[in-house]
C-alpha cells in the first residue's frame, strides 16, 4: 500500500516532478556520456603511446637513458632477446640501434633521433607499419631506404623516394654521413613523434656507426596483457639485474599520469552531479512535505505510525531518484555507444590534439563497472536525500499540523 501510494504522490504536481525528472535524466545522460569520452580519449592516447611509440617494456644498457651516448649498448642482443622471448606474457622483442643526429635535405635540416630497427621485427612490436599514408614500409628502394614521419617530410620539404642524408657520429668518434631515399611516410597521432623520429633498418645504421648489428641501445617489449605490466618488468629486471628495465609508465610518465587520472575524473565528475541531483531532490521534497502538512497531521491523527510517514516519504524520494536516474544512466550509455561506433570528429582542435599526442576522432568508451557504481550512487543519493524531507514529516504535531490552512 505504502509502495503505490508513494508512486502517486510523485505525480500530484505532474508539472513540478516532470521538471526535476528531466534535470536528473539530462545531467546524468551528460555526465555517463563525459566518463565515456574522458575513457575513450585516455585509453586512445595509452594505446598509441604504447603500439606506437614505446611498447610495453624497454630494456637499456645502464646509463643509456641519461645520456644517451652510443656507447653505452648491449653487447650480443640476440642472446637477451631469446631469453624475453621465454618469459611469460611477452608477445615479441624488437631489437634498436639508436642515435640523436642531424636529417638534411636539399631544402633544409633538423634535428632527429634514427632509430635502426629490424622492420619484421618491430610490426609485431608496434603498430608503425600501418600508419603509412604515403610509399610502402621499407618495401620499394633496395639500398638504404628510411622512413619519416609527415610533419618531418613538410618541413624538409621532401616525398617518398626524395633523397636525403644522415649526419651521424660514428663509434670512433668521427662524423661521418650517409645518403638514404625515403621509402614511406607516416603519420601518427602525436605531431611531435613523426617532426622527431626516422626509421631505417638496422644493418644501414650499423654500418654509418661501425657497429655489430647483433648490439642494441634499446629492446623493445610488447606484452599480450597490460595488466601484466608490473608482475613482467619485475622478472624481466631479475633475469637482467644489471640493466635498465623500465615501463612505458616511468618512459612517458606525462601519458601515466593520464592513466592514473582516469578514476580519479569519474568520481569527481559523479559526485558533482549527485551532489546537484541530491540538492534538488531534497528541495523538492521539502516542498512537497510542507504542501501536505495537515494531510500528513491528519494520517498522524487517525492512528498511521510515524515510521509509516517516514517510509512513505524516502520511498517518494527513491522513486524520483531512480526514475530520473537510471532514465539518465541508460540515455548516456547508448548515446555512448552510439558515438563509440562513429567516433566524435575533433578535427577543428585537430593541430593542438595532435600536439600532445591525442587522435582527433574519438570513439567514447563505456565501462561496465562505472555503470554499476553509479546506479548505486544514485541509489544512495535518493536514500540521504530523503532524511531532511522525512525527518520534518516525522516532526509534525498532529493537532497543530490539522489547524494550518494549506
Amino acid at each position: 500500500m505504502i509502495n503505490s501510494v508513494s508512486w502517486k504522490n510523485i505525480w500530484r504536481n505532474k508539472l513540478r516532478s516532470i521538471v526535476i525528472l528531466v534535470a536528473m535524466t539530462l545531467g546524468l545522460m551528460a555526465g555517463v556520456f563525459y566518463i565515456a569520452f574522458y575513457y575513450g580519449m585516455a585509453e586512445q592516447r595509452i594505446n598509441s603511446a604504447i603500439k606506437t611509440e614505446s611498447s610495453h617494456i624497454q630494456v637499456h644498457h645502464h646509463g643509456y637513458i641519461e645520456n644517451n651516448e652510443i656507447g653505452n649498448f648491449i653487447a650480443d642482443a640476440g642472446t637477451m632477446v631469446s631469453k624475453l622471448e621465454s618469459v611469460d606474457h611477452v608477445q615479441a622483442v624488437s631489437r634498436r640501434l639508436i642515435v640523436q643526429s642531424m636529417v638534411s635535405s636539399a631544402e633544409t635540416g633538423a634535428g632527429v633521433k634514427i632509430m635502426g630497427i629490424d622492420p619484421e621485427k618491430e610490426k609485431q612490436v608496434t603498430n608503425l607499419y600501418t600508419k603509412i599514408i604515403d610509399g610502402a614500409y621499407f618495401e620499394e628502394v633496395s639500398r638504404n631506404p628510411i622512413v619519416i614521419g609527415s610533419k618531418l617530410a613538410e618541413k624538409l620539404k621532401v616525398k617518398v623516394r626524395s633523397k636525403i642524408v644522415l649526419t651521424v657520429q660514428e663509434m670512433g668518434g668521427t662524423l661521418t654521413g650517409g645518403s638514404f631515399r625515403v621509402a614511406g611516410i607516416y603519420k601518427t597521432s602525436n605531431s611531435m613523434y613523426d617532426e622527431t623520429t626516422v626509421f631505417v633498418r638496422a644493418e644501414d645504421l650499423a654500418n654509418l656507426l661501425k657497429m655489430d648489428v647483433n648490439d642494441a641501445h634499446e629492446l623493445a617489449i610488447l606484452l599480450d596483457d597490460n595488466e601484466q605490466l608490473d608482475a613482467s618488468k619485475e622478472k624481466i629486471t631479475g633475469l637482467f639485474p644489471k640493466m635498465d628495465v623500465q615501463s612505458w609508465m616511468d618512459l612517458m610518465p606525462e601519458v601515466a599520469i593520464v592513466k592514473q587520472s582516469m578514476n580519479l575524473t569519474m568520481y569527481i565528475t559523479i559526485i558533482i552531479i549527485l551532489l546537484a541531483m541530491g540538492f534538488s531532490i531534497v528541495n523538492t521534497m521539502l516542498m512537497s512535505v510542507l504542501e501536505r502538512v495537515k494531510e500528513l497531521g491528519m494520517l498522524m491523527a487517525i492512528g498511521m505510525n510515524r515510521m509509516k510517514i517516514f517510509a512513505m516519504i524516502v520511498l517518494e524520494t527513491v522513486y524520483l531518484s531512480l526514475v530520473g536516474g537510471l532514465l539518465g544512466v541508460i540515455l548516456g550509455v547508448l548515446l555512448s555507444k552510439y558515438f563509440g561506433k562513429v567516433g566524435i570528429d575533433l578535427g577543428i582542435w585537430g593541430k593542438g590534439l595532435e600536439a600532445y599526442g591525442y587522435d582527433t576522432i574519438i570513439y567514447p568508451i563505456i565501462h561496465p563497472d562505472y555503470v554499476v557504481i553509479t546506479t548505486l550512487l544514485i541509489v544512495a543519493t535518493g536514500i540521504l536525500s530523503a532524511v531532511y524531507p522525512a525527518y520534518k514529516a516525522l516532526k509534525l504535531n498532529p493537532s497543530e499540523a490539522l489547524r494550518i490552512d494549506n
